[in-house]
Protein backbone atom coordinates (compact mmCIF):
# COMPACT_ATOMS: atom_id res chain seq x y z
CA UNK A 1 0.00 0.00 0.00
CA UNK A 2 2.77 2.44 0.91
CA UNK A 3 4.55 1.66 -2.35
CA UNK A 4 1.38 2.60 -4.22
CA UNK A 5 0.90 5.80 -2.23
CA UNK A 6 4.50 7.03 -2.20
CA UNK A 7 5.62 5.62 -5.55
CA UNK A 8 8.37 3.09 -6.20
CA UNK A 9 11.63 4.26 -4.61
CA UNK A 10 13.67 1.35 -6.03
CA UNK A 11 12.80 2.22 -9.62
CA UNK A 12 13.51 5.90 -8.94
CA UNK A 13 16.89 4.99 -7.45
CA UNK A 14 17.73 2.85 -10.48
CA UNK A 15 16.83 5.70 -12.82
CA UNK A 16 19.01 8.16 -10.90
CA UNK A 17 21.90 5.69 -10.83
CA UNK A 18 21.60 5.15 -14.59
CA UNK A 19 21.64 8.90 -15.22
CA UNK A 20 24.73 9.27 -13.05
CA UNK A 21 26.45 6.47 -14.98
CA UNK A 22 25.60 8.08 -18.30
CA UNK A 23 26.96 11.40 -17.07
CA UNK A 24 30.22 9.77 -16.02
CA UNK A 25 30.55 8.06 -19.40
CA UNK A 26 29.83 11.33 -21.17
CA UNK A 27 32.54 13.13 -19.20
CA UNK A 28 35.02 10.34 -19.98
CA UNK A 29 34.28 10.56 -23.72
CA UNK A 30 34.68 14.33 -23.69
CA UNK A 31 38.09 14.05 -21.99
CA UNK A 32 39.20 11.38 -24.47
CA UNK A 33 38.01 13.54 -27.36
CA UNK A 34 40.15 16.46 -26.13
CA UNK A 35 43.20 14.19 -25.91
CA UNK A 36 42.69 12.91 -29.48
CA UNK A 37 42.26 16.47 -30.78
CA UNK A 38 45.58 17.42 -29.18
CA UNK A 39 47.28 14.35 -30.69
CA UNK A 40 45.89 15.22 -34.14
CA UNK A 41 47.22 18.79 -33.79
CA UNK A 42 50.62 17.42 -32.72
CA UNK A 43 50.78 15.19 -35.82
CA UNK A 44 50.12 18.24 -37.97
CA UNK A 45 53.04 20.06 -36.37
CA UNK A 46 55.28 17.01 -36.91
CA UNK A 47 54.23 16.83 -40.56
CA UNK A 48 55.22 20.48 -40.98
CA UNK A 49 58.63 19.81 -39.45
CA UNK A 50 59.24 16.78 -41.70
CA UNK A 51 58.13 18.82 -44.69
CA UNK A 52 60.67 21.52 -43.87
CA UNK A 53 63.29 18.75 -43.49
CA UNK A 54 62.37 17.40 -46.93
CA UNK A 55 61.26 14.10 -45.31
CA UNK A 56 58.14 13.55 -47.35
CA UNK A 57 57.60 9.95 -46.24
CA UNK A 58 57.59 10.82 -42.52
CA UNK A 59 55.29 13.79 -43.15
CA UNK A 60 52.77 11.53 -44.90
CA UNK A 61 52.85 9.10 -41.98
CA UNK A 62 52.06 11.97 -39.61
CA UNK A 63 49.09 12.99 -41.75
CA UNK A 64 47.82 9.40 -41.75
CA UNK A 65 47.94 9.25 -37.96
CA UNK A 66 46.15 12.62 -37.87
CA UNK A 67 43.38 11.16 -40.01
CA UNK A 68 43.06 8.19 -37.68
CA UNK A 69 42.81 10.50 -34.67
CA UNK A 70 40.16 12.57 -36.46
CA UNK A 71 38.17 9.42 -37.21
CA UNK A 72 38.27 8.48 -33.54
CA UNK A 73 37.16 12.02 -32.59
CA UNK A 74 34.23 11.72 -34.95
CA UNK A 75 33.36 8.33 -33.51
CA UNK A 76 33.50 9.70 -29.97
CA UNK A 77 31.20 12.53 -31.07
CA UNK A 78 28.66 9.96 -32.26
CA UNK A 79 28.96 8.12 -28.95
CA UNK A 80 28.31 11.35 -27.05
CA UNK A 81 25.29 12.09 -29.21
CA UNK A 82 23.85 8.65 -28.45
CA UNK A 83 24.45 9.10 -24.74
CA UNK A 84 22.73 12.50 -24.82
CA UNK A 85 19.80 10.92 -26.63
CA UNK A 86 19.66 8.10 -24.06
CA UNK A 87 19.75 10.60 -21.18
CA UNK A 88 16.93 12.65 -22.67
CA UNK A 89 14.79 9.55 -23.18
CA UNK A 90 15.54 8.31 -19.67
CA UNK A 91 14.69 11.68 -18.11
CA UNK A 92 11.45 11.76 -20.10
CA UNK A 93 10.59 8.23 -18.99
CA UNK A 94 11.40 9.18 -15.40
CA UNK A 95 9.09 12.20 -15.61
CA UNK A 96 6.36 10.02 -17.13
CA UNK A 97 6.76 7.42 -14.38
CA UNK A 98 6.60 10.09 -11.67
CA UNK A 99 3.48 11.55 -13.26
CA UNK A 100 1.79 8.14 -13.42
CA UNK A 101 2.78 7.42 -9.80
CA UNK A 102 1.34 10.77 -8.72
CA UNK A 103 -1.91 10.07 -10.55
CA UNK A 104 -2.01 6.57 -9.05
CA UNK A 105 -1.47 8.07 -5.59
CA UNK A 106 -4.31 10.52 -6.12
CA UNK A 107 -6.62 7.76 -7.34
CA UNK A 108 -5.74 5.59 -4.33
CA UNK A 109 -6.39 8.47 -1.93
CA UNK A 110 -9.70 9.22 -3.61
CA UNK A 111 -10.69 5.57 -3.43
CA UNK A 112 -9.79 5.43 0.26
CA UNK A 113 -11.87 8.53 0.98
CA UNK A 114 -14.80 7.08 -0.92
CA UNK A 115 -14.59 3.92 1.15
CA UNK A 116 -14.53 5.99 4.33
CA UNK A 117 -17.55 7.98 3.16
CA UNK A 118 -20.51 5.70 2.42
CA UNK A 119 -23.37 7.07 0.35
CA UNK A 120 -25.86 5.67 2.87
CA UNK A 121 -24.10 7.56 5.65
CA UNK A 122 -24.29 10.74 3.59
CA UNK A 123 -28.02 10.28 3.00
CA UNK A 124 -28.56 9.59 6.69
CA UNK A 125 -26.61 12.67 7.68
CA UNK A 126 -28.58 14.86 5.26
CA UNK A 127 -31.86 13.48 6.61
CA UNK A 128 -30.77 14.32 10.15
CA UNK A 129 -29.80 17.84 9.09
CA UNK A 130 -33.17 18.36 7.38
CA UNK A 131 -35.01 17.02 10.40
CA UNK A 132 -33.13 19.30 12.79
CA UNK A 133 -33.74 22.26 10.48
CA UNK A 134 -37.48 21.55 10.39
CA UNK A 135 -37.61 21.19 14.18
CA UNK A 136 -35.83 24.49 14.64
CA UNK A 137 -38.23 26.15 12.20
CA UNK A 138 -41.22 24.86 14.18
CA UNK A 139 -39.69 26.08 17.43
CA UNK A 140 -39.09 29.56 15.99
CA UNK A 141 -42.67 29.70 14.66
CA UNK A 142 -44.03 28.67 18.07
CA UNK A 143 -41.98 31.34 19.82
CA UNK A 144 -43.04 34.07 17.38
CA UNK A 145 -46.79 33.21 17.52
CA UNK A 146 -48.92 35.85 19.40
CA UNK A 147 -50.35 34.83 22.74
CA UNK A 148 -53.05 36.25 25.08
CA UNK A 149 -55.26 39.11 23.85
CA UNK A 150 -53.01 39.75 20.86
CA UNK A 151 -53.83 36.30 19.49
CA UNK A 152 -57.51 37.33 19.04
CA UNK A 153 -56.73 40.28 16.78
CA UNK A 154 -57.70 39.85 13.15
CA UNK A 155 -54.83 40.88 10.94
CA UNK A 156 -57.17 41.64 8.00
CA UNK A 157 -59.28 43.98 10.13
CA UNK A 158 -56.17 45.77 11.37
CA UNK A 159 -54.94 46.19 7.80
CA UNK A 160 -58.33 47.59 6.73
CA UNK A 161 -58.38 50.02 9.65
CA UNK A 162 -54.89 51.19 8.80
CA UNK A 163 -55.92 51.80 5.18
CA UNK A 164 -58.91 53.89 6.36
CA UNK A 165 -56.62 56.00 8.54
CA UNK A 166 -54.23 56.56 5.68
CA UNK A 167 -57.11 57.52 3.34
CA UNK A 168 -58.57 59.99 5.90
CA UNK A 169 -55.13 61.55 6.41
CA UNK A 170 -54.67 61.97 2.68
CA UNK A 171 -58.16 63.48 2.25
CA UNK A 172 -57.53 65.95 5.08
CA UNK A 173 -54.30 67.05 3.45
CA UNK A 174 -56.07 67.62 0.12
CA UNK A 175 -58.95 69.65 1.69
CA UNK A 176 -56.67 71.84 3.79
CA UNK A 177 -56.56 75.39 2.20
CA UNK A 178 -53.25 76.62 1.04
CA UNK A 179 -51.75 79.24 3.34
CA UNK A 180 -51.16 82.65 1.74
CA UNK A 181 -48.75 85.25 2.86
CA UNK A 182 -50.32 88.35 4.49
CA UNK A 183 -50.64 91.31 2.17
CA UNK A 184 -48.15 94.01 2.79
CA UNK A 185 -49.68 97.24 4.05
CA UNK A 186 -50.03 99.96 1.43
CA UNK A 187 -47.99 102.92 2.41
CA UNK A 188 -49.11 106.36 1.43
CA UNK A 189 -46.68 108.33 -0.61
CA UNK A 190 -44.37 110.49 1.42
CA UNK A 191 -44.93 114.17 1.47
CA UNK A 192 -46.65 116.91 3.46
CA UNK A 193 -50.21 116.04 4.45
CA UNK A 194 -52.88 118.64 4.56
CA UNK A 195 -55.15 118.98 7.60
CA UNK A 196 -58.71 118.25 6.62
CA UNK A 197 -61.17 120.87 7.93
CA UNK A 198 -63.50 119.64 10.68
CA UNK A 199 -67.12 119.90 9.52
CA UNK A 200 -69.25 122.28 11.55
CA UNK A 201 -72.19 120.87 13.58
CA UNK A 202 -75.66 122.29 13.06
CA UNK A 203 -77.94 123.51 15.82
CA UNK A 204 -80.14 120.45 15.57
CA UNK A 205 -77.12 118.18 16.00
CA UNK A 206 -76.12 120.14 19.09
CA UNK A 207 -79.57 119.78 20.64
CA UNK A 208 -79.61 116.02 19.84
CA UNK A 209 -76.25 115.53 21.52
CA UNK A 210 -77.39 117.40 24.62
CA UNK A 211 -80.55 115.28 24.81
CA UNK A 212 -78.55 112.01 24.59
CA UNK A 213 -76.30 113.25 27.37
CA UNK A 214 -79.23 113.91 29.64
CA UNK A 215 -80.77 110.55 28.95
CA UNK A 216 -77.47 108.89 29.84
CA UNK A 217 -77.49 110.62 33.21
Amino acid sequence: MFSRIFGKPKQETNALATLDKLNETLEMLEKKEKVLIKKAAAEVEKAKEFTRAKNKRAAIQCLKRKRLYEQQVEQLGNFQLRIHDQMIMLEGAKATTETVDALRTGASAMKAMQKATNIDDVDKTMDEINEQTENMKQIQEALSAPIGAAADFDEDELEAELEELEGAELEEQLLQPATTAPAAPVQAPAGPQRNRPTPKRTAEEDELAALQAEMAL
